[in-house]
Protein backbone atom coordinates (compact mmCIF):
# COMPACT_ATOMS: atom_id res chain seq x y z
CA UNK A 1 0.00 0.00 0.00
CA UNK A 2 1.08 3.78 -0.55
CA UNK A 3 1.08 6.03 1.93
CA UNK A 4 -1.45 7.11 4.64
CA UNK A 5 -4.96 8.07 3.99
CA UNK A 6 -5.41 11.93 3.16
CA UNK A 7 -8.16 13.94 2.90
CA UNK A 8 -11.01 15.93 0.96
CA UNK A 9 -13.72 18.22 1.44
CA UNK A 10 -17.22 18.31 0.58
CA UNK A 11 -19.39 21.23 1.92
CA UNK A 12 -16.92 21.92 4.41
CA UNK A 13 -17.31 18.40 5.47
CA UNK A 14 -14.10 16.61 5.96
CA UNK A 15 -13.73 12.98 4.26
CA UNK A 16 -10.55 10.70 4.89
CA UNK A 17 -8.92 9.27 1.69
CA UNK A 18 -7.71 5.65 2.59
CA UNK A 19 -5.01 5.02 1.60
CA UNK A 20 -3.89 2.89 -2.83
CA UNK A 21 -2.41 0.45 -3.89
CA UNK A 22 0.44 0.98 -6.35
CA UNK A 23 -0.48 1.89 -10.09
CA UNK A 24 -1.79 4.75 -11.91
CA UNK A 25 -5.29 5.68 -11.57
CA UNK A 26 -6.75 7.70 -14.96
CA UNK A 27 -9.30 9.67 -13.40
CA UNK A 28 -11.83 11.61 -15.06
CA UNK A 29 -13.00 14.89 -13.86
CA UNK A 30 -16.14 16.78 -14.44
CA UNK A 31 -16.40 18.35 -17.51
CA UNK A 32 -18.12 21.48 -16.71
CA UNK A 33 -20.21 21.03 -13.30
CA UNK A 34 -17.88 20.22 -10.36
CA UNK A 35 -19.94 18.31 -8.99
CA UNK A 36 -20.25 15.58 -11.48
CA UNK A 37 -16.90 13.90 -9.54
CA UNK A 38 -17.63 10.48 -8.12
CA UNK A 39 -16.46 10.02 -4.53
CA UNK A 40 -14.31 7.03 -5.62
CA UNK A 41 -12.08 9.55 -7.79
CA UNK A 42 -11.84 12.53 -4.84
CA UNK A 43 -10.35 9.64 -2.42
CA UNK A 44 -8.14 8.81 -5.40
CA UNK A 45 -7.31 12.55 -5.99
CA UNK A 46 -6.58 12.99 -1.94
CA UNK A 47 -4.32 10.02 -2.06
CA UNK A 48 -2.02 10.40 -5.09
CA UNK A 49 1.03 10.86 -3.92
CA UNK A 50 1.33 13.03 -7.27
CA UNK A 51 -1.45 13.84 -9.46
CA UNK A 52 -0.58 14.81 -13.32
CA UNK A 53 -2.56 17.44 -14.99
CA UNK A 54 -2.69 18.10 -18.32
CA UNK A 55 -3.05 22.07 -16.49
CA UNK A 56 -2.12 22.65 -13.11
CA UNK A 57 -3.62 25.88 -13.28
CA UNK A 58 -7.28 24.55 -14.64
CA UNK A 59 -6.88 21.48 -12.25
CA UNK A 60 -6.00 23.69 -9.36
CA UNK A 61 -10.17 25.09 -10.13
CA UNK A 62 -11.13 21.58 -9.05
CA UNK A 63 -8.57 20.20 -6.28
CA UNK A 64 -8.66 23.15 -4.54
CA UNK A 65 -12.90 23.09 -4.34
CA UNK A 66 -12.82 19.79 -2.70
CA UNK A 67 -9.44 20.77 -0.19
CA UNK A 68 -7.13 18.36 -2.06
CA UNK A 69 -3.32 19.18 -1.55
CA UNK A 70 -1.49 16.72 -2.79
CA UNK A 71 1.65 17.75 -5.03
CA UNK A 72 0.83 18.18 -9.00
CA UNK A 73 2.66 18.17 -11.69
CA UNK A 74 2.11 19.15 -15.63
CA UNK A 75 2.06 16.15 -18.37
CA UNK A 76 0.64 17.69 -21.34
CA UNK A 77 1.58 16.39 -25.45
CA UNK A 78 4.71 18.49 -25.26
CA UNK A 79 6.50 16.65 -22.62
CA UNK A 80 4.14 13.81 -21.72
CA UNK A 81 6.83 11.30 -24.41
CA UNK A 82 9.77 12.16 -21.95
CA UNK A 83 8.71 12.23 -18.65
CA UNK A 84 6.60 8.46 -19.34
CA UNK A 85 9.72 6.02 -18.71
CA UNK A 86 10.34 8.32 -15.31
CA UNK A 87 6.90 7.66 -13.84
CA UNK A 88 7.01 4.50 -14.78
CA UNK A 89 9.68 3.69 -12.80
CA UNK A 90 8.00 5.33 -9.84
CA UNK A 91 4.94 2.89 -10.33
CA UNK A 92 7.27 0.03 -10.54
CA UNK A 93 8.80 1.02 -7.10
CA UNK A 94 5.06 1.27 -5.63
CA UNK A 95 3.76 4.80 -6.31
CA UNK A 96 -0.09 5.65 -6.40
CA UNK A 97 -0.39 8.18 -9.64
CA UNK A 98 -2.72 10.06 -10.61
CA UNK A 99 -3.39 11.06 -14.39
CA UNK A 100 -6.37 13.81 -14.85
CA UNK A 101 -7.14 16.40 -18.13
CA UNK A 102 -8.69 19.68 -17.87
CA UNK A 103 -11.60 18.29 -18.35
CA UNK A 104 -13.77 14.65 -18.81
CA UNK A 105 -12.12 11.51 -19.63
CA UNK A 106 -8.43 11.33 -19.71
CA UNK A 107 -6.85 10.10 -23.14
CA UNK A 108 -10.17 11.24 -25.36
CA UNK A 109 -8.49 13.58 -27.41
CA UNK A 110 -6.13 14.58 -24.27
CA UNK A 111 -2.35 13.51 -22.80
CA UNK A 112 -1.52 10.45 -21.90
CA UNK A 113 -1.40 7.95 -24.01
CA UNK A 114 2.30 6.96 -24.80
CA UNK A 115 2.68 6.94 -20.58
CA UNK A 116 -0.36 3.98 -20.52
CA UNK A 117 1.35 2.62 -23.33
CA UNK A 118 4.68 2.70 -21.33
CA UNK A 119 3.62 0.81 -18.40
CA UNK A 120 0.96 -1.77 -20.02
CA UNK A 121 4.58 -2.51 -21.65
CA UNK A 122 5.44 -3.18 -18.78
CA UNK A 123 2.69 -5.24 -17.38
CA UNK A 124 2.48 -2.28 -14.60
CA UNK A 125 -0.86 -1.60 -13.10
CA UNK A 126 -3.27 0.68 -14.50
CA UNK A 127 -6.78 1.39 -12.95
CA UNK A 128 -9.78 3.23 -15.01
CA UNK A 129 -11.69 5.40 -12.35
CA UNK A 130 -14.26 6.36 -14.47
CA UNK A 131 -16.84 9.78 -14.60
CA UNK A 132 -17.77 12.66 -16.96
CA UNK A 133 -17.17 12.53 -20.59
CA UNK A 134 -18.36 14.92 -23.21
CA UNK A 135 -18.67 12.15 -25.95
CA UNK A 136 -21.04 10.17 -23.91
CA UNK A 137 -22.99 13.13 -22.83
CA UNK A 138 -23.64 14.19 -26.14
CA UNK A 139 -24.20 11.05 -27.77
CA UNK A 140 -27.05 10.45 -25.48
CA UNK A 141 -28.49 13.75 -25.86
CA UNK A 142 -28.68 13.77 -29.55
CA UNK A 143 -31.69 11.41 -30.63
CA UNK A 144 -29.54 9.50 -32.71
CA UNK A 145 -28.63 6.10 -32.85
CA UNK A 146 -26.19 4.69 -30.26
CA UNK A 147 -26.16 0.79 -30.57
CA UNK A 148 -23.02 1.70 -32.45
CA UNK A 149 -20.39 4.50 -32.85
CA UNK A 150 -17.78 5.53 -33.70
CA UNK A 151 -15.58 8.68 -31.94
CA UNK A 152 -13.22 10.54 -34.52
CA UNK A 153 -12.36 13.63 -32.13
CA UNK A 154 -10.76 16.34 -33.84
CA UNK A 155 -10.78 16.97 -37.40
CA UNK A 156 -8.17 18.55 -39.47
CA UNK A 157 -8.13 21.87 -39.20
CA UNK A 158 -7.65 22.75 -43.05
CA UNK A 159 -10.66 22.49 -45.27
CA UNK A 160 -8.65 19.97 -47.92
CA UNK A 161 -7.48 17.99 -44.77
CA UNK A 162 -10.86 18.08 -43.23
CA UNK A 163 -12.68 16.82 -46.37
CA UNK A 164 -10.28 13.88 -46.95
CA UNK A 165 -10.84 12.99 -43.47
CA UNK A 166 -14.38 12.84 -43.98
CA UNK A 167 -14.83 10.86 -47.16
CA UNK A 168 -12.93 8.23 -45.63
CA UNK A 169 -16.09 7.91 -42.75
CA UNK A 170 -18.77 8.93 -45.23
CA UNK A 171 -19.54 4.89 -45.83
CA UNK A 172 -19.83 4.27 -42.00
CA UNK A 173 -23.23 3.05 -41.06
CA UNK A 174 -21.99 3.85 -37.47
CA UNK A 175 -23.05 7.42 -35.43
CA UNK A 176 -20.19 9.26 -35.73
CA UNK A 177 -18.90 11.65 -32.69
CA UNK A 178 -16.07 14.36 -33.28
CA UNK A 179 -15.20 17.78 -31.42
CA UNK A 180 -14.73 21.06 -32.79
CA UNK A 181 -13.67 24.55 -31.41
CA UNK A 182 -16.30 27.29 -31.89
CA UNK A 183 -13.91 29.37 -33.76
CA UNK A 184 -14.05 26.33 -36.56
CA UNK A 185 -17.79 24.47 -35.87
CA UNK A 186 -19.51 26.50 -38.64
CA UNK A 187 -17.18 25.47 -41.39
CA UNK A 188 -16.64 22.19 -39.80
CA UNK A 189 -20.66 21.42 -40.23
CA UNK A 190 -20.42 23.07 -43.39
CA UNK A 191 -17.65 21.11 -45.19
CA UNK A 192 -19.81 17.64 -43.23
CA UNK A 193 -22.75 18.71 -45.22
CA UNK A 194 -20.15 18.65 -48.27
CA UNK A 195 -19.09 15.77 -48.15
CA UNK A 196 -21.69 13.39 -46.14
CA UNK A 197 -24.90 14.93 -47.45
CA UNK A 198 -27.83 16.65 -45.75
CA UNK A 199 -27.89 14.11 -42.52
CA UNK A 200 -28.97 14.45 -39.46
CA UNK A 201 -27.07 15.69 -36.55
CA UNK A 202 -26.69 17.46 -33.25
CA UNK A 203 -24.20 20.21 -31.69
CA UNK A 204 -23.87 20.08 -28.31
CA UNK A 205 -22.15 23.07 -26.57
CA UNK A 206 -21.31 23.76 -22.42
CA UNK A 207 -22.29 20.54 -21.54
CA UNK A 208 -23.57 20.24 -17.90
CA UNK A 209 -23.07 23.84 -17.48
CA UNK A 210 -25.16 26.81 -16.83
CA UNK A 211 -25.45 27.54 -20.51
CA UNK A 212 -25.63 23.93 -21.61
CA UNK A 213 -27.48 23.19 -25.17
CA UNK A 214 -28.18 21.31 -27.92
CA UNK A 215 -29.09 21.62 -31.50
CA UNK A 216 -30.26 19.32 -33.78
CA UNK A 217 -31.56 19.18 -37.13
CA UNK A 218 -29.34 18.50 -40.69
CA UNK A 219 -25.93 19.67 -41.36
CA UNK A 220 -26.89 21.87 -43.99
CA UNK A 221 -29.22 23.97 -41.29
CA UNK A 222 -26.79 23.47 -38.60
CA UNK A 223 -23.92 25.16 -40.94
CA UNK A 224 -26.33 27.64 -41.49
CA UNK A 225 -27.20 28.35 -38.04
CA UNK A 226 -23.82 28.16 -36.66
CA UNK A 227 -22.39 30.61 -39.56
CA UNK A 228 -25.04 33.72 -37.95
CA UNK A 229 -23.96 33.46 -34.31
CA UNK A 230 -21.05 33.01 -32.28
CA UNK A 231 -20.56 30.05 -29.96
CA UNK A 232 -18.43 29.32 -26.27
CA UNK A 233 -16.92 26.23 -25.17
CA UNK A 234 -15.68 23.06 -27.33
CA UNK A 235 -18.57 21.77 -28.86
CA UNK A 236 -19.23 17.88 -29.68
CA UNK A 237 -20.76 16.93 -33.16
CA UNK A 238 -22.65 14.22 -33.38
CA UNK A 239 -23.48 12.82 -36.89
CA UNK A 240 -25.92 10.34 -38.02
CA UNK A 241 -23.90 7.15 -40.22
CA UNK A 242 -24.34 6.12 -43.56
CA UNK A 243 -27.94 4.90 -44.80
CA UNK A 244 -27.98 1.17 -45.33
CA UNK A 245 -28.33 0.77 -48.94
CA UNK A 246 -31.52 -0.21 -50.66
CA UNK A 247 -31.64 -4.00 -52.22
CA UNK A 248 -31.46 -3.35 -55.77
CA UNK A 249 -34.06 -4.65 -57.84
CA UNK A 250 -34.52 -8.34 -59.63
CA UNK A 251 -35.78 -6.45 -62.59
CA UNK A 252 -32.24 -4.08 -62.46
CA UNK A 253 -29.68 -6.39 -62.02
CA UNK A 254 -30.91 -8.75 -64.16
CA UNK A 255 -31.13 -6.09 -66.95
CA UNK A 256 -27.75 -5.61 -65.79
CA UNK A 257 -26.61 -9.19 -66.02
CA UNK A 258 -28.27 -9.37 -69.36
CA UNK A 259 -26.16 -6.83 -70.86
CA UNK A 260 -23.17 -7.68 -69.17
CA UNK A 261 -23.81 -11.37 -70.90
CA UNK A 262 -23.42 -9.63 -74.33
CA UNK A 263 -19.72 -8.99 -74.23
CA UNK A 264 -18.41 -11.61 -71.78
CA UNK A 265 -18.18 -15.02 -70.79
CA UNK A 266 -20.52 -16.06 -68.12
CA UNK A 267 -18.71 -16.54 -65.29
CA UNK A 268 -17.09 -12.80 -66.23
CA UNK A 269 -19.99 -11.52 -66.30
CA UNK A 270 -21.86 -13.27 -62.77
CA UNK A 271 -18.73 -12.20 -60.96
CA UNK A 272 -19.50 -8.30 -62.34
CA UNK A 273 -22.74 -8.25 -61.80
CA UNK A 274 -22.79 -9.92 -58.14
CA UNK A 275 -19.68 -7.86 -57.11
CA UNK A 276 -21.81 -4.66 -58.36
CA UNK A 277 -25.20 -5.15 -56.54
CA UNK A 278 -24.03 -6.89 -53.60
CA UNK A 279 -25.47 -10.01 -54.32
CA UNK A 280 -24.56 -13.80 -53.81
CA UNK A 281 -22.75 -15.43 -56.45
CA UNK A 282 -25.12 -17.95 -56.83
CA UNK A 283 -28.12 -16.52 -57.27
CA UNK A 284 -26.57 -14.00 -60.00
CA UNK A 285 -25.25 -17.69 -61.51
CA UNK A 286 -28.62 -18.85 -62.06
CA UNK A 287 -30.23 -16.45 -63.18
CA UNK A 288 -27.67 -16.26 -65.57
CA UNK A 289 -28.55 -19.93 -66.32
CA UNK A 290 -31.63 -19.29 -66.80
CA UNK A 291 -31.09 -16.31 -69.28
CA UNK A 292 -28.69 -18.36 -71.37
CA UNK A 293 -30.99 -21.45 -71.43
CA UNK A 294 -33.87 -19.25 -72.60
CA UNK A 295 -31.94 -17.80 -75.52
Amino acid sequence: MSGAGRDYFIAGTRFDAPPLAPGLYVVATPIGNLRDITLRALETLAAAELVLCEDTRTSAKLLDHYGIKGRRQALHEHNERDKAENIAARVAAGAAIALISDAGTPLLSDPGFPLIRALAEQNLPVFPIPGASALLSALVVAGLPTDAFVFHGFLPPKAGARANALEKLKDSRETLVFYESPRRLAACLAGMSDVLGDRQAAVSLELTKRFERTFRGSLAELAVQFSEESTKGEAVIVVAGAAEPSAPSAEDWQAALAEAMNGQALRAAVDEIAARFGLKRKEVYDAALALKNAQ
